[in-house]
C-alpha cells in the first residue's frame, strides 16, 4: 500500500497547490500576470514584488532576448544579477528559499530566462529586468496563503497526532489502531514499499501483536523455529554493479510463518554476506564542465565548456567514446554571455560654428564614452564602430573673389639692354562682403613690365649652349651643355678666359634628366663582413625589388635576383703556437670538463687547453 501525504498507509491524500495535505486548492490565492511595458532607458527596471510567504514562484521571460532578469531583497541585498554583474545559471539562496536561475542556451533554444523557487519566502523580494532591447514580456506567478489558512510550513513538518496551535487534531477516520500502526511505521528506516526495512536497535512497536511472547515468559528457542532467508535488501545502485545483503527472519518450521526473532537462537542466525547486483553498466551520460570566463568584459561575448561522454561502473566514472551518448542530445559547448552592459556614446555639446565665413570649412562637437554610472571613461570602453562623428564639413556658400598682386621685382631681368620686371598675380577668396560674388573676371592684371639698364657694349657674361641628349634611355640620367665666358661688342661676341667671368655666378653645365620609367629593378647593399676568418664562413647582403619611385615592388624577375648569402674565407685555420701558453699538468682535460677555466689559477696552469675550448665556443670569431 502507498503512503499518503499524511503518513498513513493506504491514504490517498496528496498535497494541493497551496501546500495543504488533502487540500482542495481553495486555501490559497494564485497571483499571476505579464509585464509588457515598453521601456526606453537602459538599465534596471522593476517588474514585480514578491510578498513574504509566497510559494511556487515562477518568473519567466516569454522569449529569448539580450535582456536579463535580476532579483534583490527589500533590504537591498543583491541575490541574482546585481551591481551590473551577470551571474551564471544555477541555484541561489535568497528570501529564505532556493531560487533556480535558468538561462537556456542561446544557440539552440528560443526560451527566455527564468527564476523558479518553491518558497515560502520570509521577506519581500523585488524582481527587475536589465533592459537592453525591446521587452518581449515577462510572465510572473506565485501563490500566497488565503485568510485564516494554516501555514504550509507548519503542516509540512507536523507529525500526525501532534498539537496544532495548542489543539490536538486527528483526522476523522483516525482510530487508536491506526495510531499504533503509524507509530510502528515510524520506527522503520523510511524505505519505500516493497523493500525489507530493518528495525532500528532499541526501538520496537508501541503495541504488542498477538503472536508476541509477553515479557517474563521463557523464550521458546527450540527446533520448532529456524532462520529463513526471505529476501534481500535493495541494491545500492540501479546499475553499474552495486551490492545487497540477504535478509533472515525467524519462521515456524512447519507453517513458515514469521515469528518474533527471540523464538530462534540468535547464535545460529546466518551472517549476511555482501552480494553483487545490477551488474549491467549504467547508461552513458554527458558530463558537463563549468563554463569558461566570458570572452568580453562587457557586452555580448562567448564562453566555452567541456562536454565528455562518461559511464559509471563499480563506483567509477569512466570517459567513453561519444557514440555511447548518441541517444542523448549533446549539450552546447559554446554560449553567448554578458558580464555587464558596455558603456555608451553620448553627444555632450552641439555643433560649433563653421570654421570659415564662406566656402567649405569644418565644425566640431564633443563626443564622450560614458559608463552606466555616468562617468566619462576611455573610448575603448565603447564600441568604436558606433561612435558618432565629432567633426564634419560645412558649406557656408560661395565667397567673393579678387585679384591679389605683389610688388614689382627690384631687379631687371637683363643687366644691360632691354629686360622686364615681374610680379605675382593670383585670384583668391576675399572675405570682404561688399565685393561682388561673380569672381575675378577676365581682366587679369599684367605680370611683367619693361625695364632697361643701359647699353651692353663691353659687357662680360656667361653664355650657355644647348643641352645634350640624356645619358640613359630610361630612368634617371644626366645631360651636359657648354658654358663659356663672352664679351658683347657691336653685333658680335668674343670668347674670353673663364677667369674674366669668375665674379659672376656660372650657370650649371650638367643636370639630371628622366625620359621614361624603366620599371622595377633589383637593388642590393654591399656584402657584410665574413662571419669567420678561416675554415669557411659566410657573408650576407640585403636584396630588394624597387620601382622607379624607390618604393617596394613585386614586379622584378625572380630568376635575376642577386644572391643574398655566399661563402667566404674557406681556407684552413693555422693554429698559432704560443710558447708562453702551455699546459703544466697532464690532466688538464679534467679541468676543462669541470669548467674550471673561469678561474685565473686554472686558466694559467692549463693555458693551452683552456684557450682551445674558448676558441670552440659559439660566437667567437677569428679562430686560428
Amino acid at each position: 500500500q502507498s503512503i499518503g501525504c499524511d503518513d498513513y498507509l493506504g491514504s490517498d491524500k496528496v498535497i494541493d497547490k497551496c501546500g495543504i495535505c488533502g487540500g482542495d486548492n481553495t486555501a490559497c490565492k494564485v497571483v499571476s500576470g505579464v509585464f509588457k511595458h515598453t521601456l526606453t532607458n537602459l538599465g534596471y527596471h522593476k517588474i514585480v514584488e514578491i510578498p513574504e510567504g509566497a510559494t511556487k514562484i515562477n518568473i519567466t521571460e516569454m522569449s529569448k532576448s539580450n535582456n536579463y532578469l535580476a532579483l534583490r531583497s527589500r533590504s537591498g541585498r543583491s541575490i541574482i544579477n546585481g551591481n551590473w554583474a551577470i551571474d551564471r545559471p544555477g541555484r541561489y539562496e535568497g528570501g529564505g528559499t532556493m531560487f533556480t536561475y535558468k538561462r537556456p542556451n542561446e544557440i539552440s533554444s528560443t526560451a527566455g530566462e527564468s527564476f523558479l523557487a518553491d518558497g515560502p519566502t520570509n521577506e519581500v523580494l523585488d524582481v527587475y529586468m536589465i533592459h537592453q532591447q525591446p521587452n518581449p514580456g515577462i510572465h510572473y506567478e506565485y501563490i500566497i496563503p488565503g485568510d485564516n489558512v494554516i501555514s504550509p510550513q507548519l503542516l509540512a513538518h507536523r507529525r500526525p497526532g501532534e498539537p496544532l496551535n495548542g489543539q490536538l487534531e486527528l483526522p476523522e477516520s483516525t482510530n487508536h489502531e491506526d495510531e499504533d500502526l503509524h507509530r510502528e511505521t515510524d520506527t522503520l528506516t523510511g524505505q519505500s514499499a516493497g523493500t525489507f526495512p530493518v528495525i532500528q536497535p532499541g526501538r520496537f512497536p508501541s503495541h504488542h501483536p498477538e503472536n508476541q511472547v509477553p515479557a517474563g515468559q521463557p523464550l521458546r528457542q527450540n527446533r520448532e523455529h529456524n532462520w529463513k532467508q526471505i529476501g534481500k535488501t535493495e541494491c545500492t545502485t540501479t546499475c553499474g554493479k552495486g551490492s545487497q545483503y540477504p535478509v533472515f527472519h525467524c519462521v515456524n518450521r512447519v507453517t513458515h510463518e514469521e515469528v518474533p526473532e527471540n523464538y530462534c537462537d540468535s547464535s545460529t542466525k546466518p551472517i549476511p554476506e555482501e552480494e553483487a547486483c545490477n551488474l549491467f553498466p549504467c547508461p552513458a551520460f554527458w558530463d558537463i564542465g563549468e563554463w569558461s570566463e566570458c570572452s568580453k568584459t562587457c557586452g555580448l561575448g562567448m564562453q566555452h565548456r567541456q562536454i565528455l561522454c562518461r559511464q559509471m561502473y563499480a563506483n567509477r566514472t569512466l570517459t567513453v567514446q561519444q557514440y555511447r551518448c548518441q541517444h542523448l542530445e549533446k549539450p552546447e559547448t559554446t554560449s553567448t554571455c554578458q558580464l555587464k552592459i558596455c558603456s555608451e556614446w553620448q553627444i555632450r555639446t552641439e555643433w560649433t560654428s563653421c570654421s570659415v565665413p564662406c566656402g567649405v570649412g569644418q565644425r566640431t562637437r564633443d563626443v564622450k564614452c560614458v559608463s552606466n554610472l555616468g562617468d566619462i571613461v576611455d573610448d575603448e570602453e565603447c564600441n568604436m564602430k558606433l561612435r558618432p562623428n565629432d567633426i564634419e564639413n560645412c558649406d557656408m556658400g560661395p565667397c567673393a573673389k579678387s585679384w591679389f598682386l605683389t610688388e614689382w621685382s627690384d631687379r631687371c631681368s637683363a643687366e644691360c639692354g632691354d629686360g622686364v620686371r615681374t610680379r605675382s598675380v593670383v585670384c583668391m577668396t576675399n572675405h570682404v562682403s561688399s565685393l561682388p560674388l561673380e569672381g575675378c573676371g577676365n581682366n587679369r592684371p599684367s605680370e611683367t613690365t619693361p625695364c632697361n639698364n643701359g647699353p651692353c657694349a663691353g659687357k662680360v657674361e656667361w653664355f650657355a649652349g644647348g643641352w645634350t641628349q640624356c645619358s640613359t634611355e630610361c630612368g634617371s640620367g644626366t645631360q651636359q651643355r657648354e658654358v663659356v665666358c663672352v664679351q658683347k661688342t657691336e653685333g658680335t661676341f668674343d670668347v674670353l678666359n673663364p677667369y674674366e667671368c669668375s665674379y659672376l655666378e656660372k650657370p650649371p653645365s650638367q643636370q639630371s634628366c628622366y625620359l621614361k620609367p624603366c620599371g622595377s629593378k633589383w637593388f642590393h647593399t654591399d656584402w657584410s663582413t665574413c662571419s669567420k676568418s678561416c675554415e669557411g664562413g659566410f657573408r650576407v647582403r640585403e636584396v630588394r625589388c624597387l620601382s622607379d619611385d624607390m618604393t617596394a615592388s613585386t614586379q622584378c624577375d625572380p630568376q635575376l635576383k642577386p644572391e643574398e648569402k655566399e661563402p667566404c674565407n674557406t681556407q684552413d685555420c693555422i693554429p698559432e703556437i704560443d710558447e708562453n701558453c702551455k699546459d703544466k699538468y697532464y690532466n688538464c682535460n679534467v679541468v676543462v670538463q669541470a669548467r674550471l677555466c673561469v678561474y685565473t689559477y686554472y686558466k694559467t696552469a692549463c693555458c693551452a687547453s683552456c684557450t682551445r675550448v674558448a676558441n670552440r665556443q659559439p660566437g667567437f670569431l677569428g679562430r686560428r
